[in-house]
Order: C-alpha cells, then structure tokens, then sequence
C-alpha cells in the first residue's frame, strides 16, 4: 500500500465514521484492491459493508445489475458500466456510497477504441456519481495501483463535497 492510498483511506474512513454512511465497492479490473486499501485501516467494519468482483460481464449483469443494452453499446469498459455498478452495489449491498472499477489492466487485452490502460472508475451516493477515465499504460501493476488511488481520490473528493453541502 503507498503512502498515498493509506491517507486516502484514512480520510475516507474519518469522514464515514463520523457521518455514519455506509459504503460498497463494485470492482472488475482492480479485482478487490480498493476493498483491501479500505479495510486497511481499523474499525473499517463500521461503515464498509462488502463488495463484488465482478470480472466477468455475467456478474456484472445479475449481481450489479447493468443493463445488457449497456454492455453491448458501450462496453464494459465505460463510463456508463461503471455509474452502474455503482448504482448496482448501493442496492444490492444496501450502502449509501459505492465505488466501481472497469478497465484493460493489461498487459493484453486492449483493443484501438481501449487500449491497455484504459481504466473507467466511479464513486456515487444516491445524489450524485464522480468518474474518471484513465489512459496511461504503465504496466498491469501500476496501471491497478492508479486506478486505485484515483478511485480512492474520487471517493474522498465526494465526501468533501457532500460536508460542504451540509
């Protein structure tokens, strides 16, 4: 874990203590990554409900929920699959917030309109839903590692806004 991602999580982890939301993560590419970071920390179980790795587009269709008309225009590697899966793990895990990852890690697997490094990540409430696309190739690791972070950034970049709101 980087120095990075363990203060991300830290911060998400204060702010969901305090606020008392629940949270669920919905991973494809990443494969459980950003559950593992924000379990990391102590007294997680608190607000951390669970997740799905959902590699395949089958678990992504009967456990999370995207539409089968999404993945057959836009690909599981889009930001529409991922606003989904988001959408999909606060209904089936019952959480307030939820993140979600879809992307070509590498290092195959890439295609001219994804080539590897093409992630898609999410993080939404029940209001509102931040995504960011990534693109750089810089192998399978990082490129997971990246998507992590960025995941985690979205994630807390949500929570500010929403305690600015209040």
């Amino acid at each position: 874990m980087s120095v990075e991602t363990k203060t991300l999580s830290k911060l998400i982890s204060e702010y969901f203590w305090k606020e008392g939301f629940t949270l669920s993560t919905a991973e494809s590419c990443t494969a459980g990554n950003v559950a593992a970071i924000i379990t990391a920390v102590p007294g997680s179980s608190r607000f951390y409900k669970g997740g799905v790795v959902a590699y395949a587009n089958e678990v992504k269709e009967e456990l999370l929920h995207v539409k089968k008309e999404t993945l057959e225009a836009k690909g599981a590697v889009s930001e529409e699959t991922v606003v989904e899966m988001v959408n999909g793990a606060m209904e089936v895990l019952h959480t307030d917030y939820a993140v979600a990852t879809s992307g070509v890690a590498g290092p195959g697997g890439g295609t001219p309109d994804k080539p590897v490094g093409t992630i898609w990540v999410a993080a939404g409430n029940k209001e509102k839903v931040l995504t960011a696309k990534l693109t750089d190739d810089e192998g399978r690791d990082k490129n997971i590692q990246a998507a992590t972070a960025k995941t985690l950034q979205l994630l807390l970049e949500l929570c500010q806004k929403q305690e600015n709101e209040e």
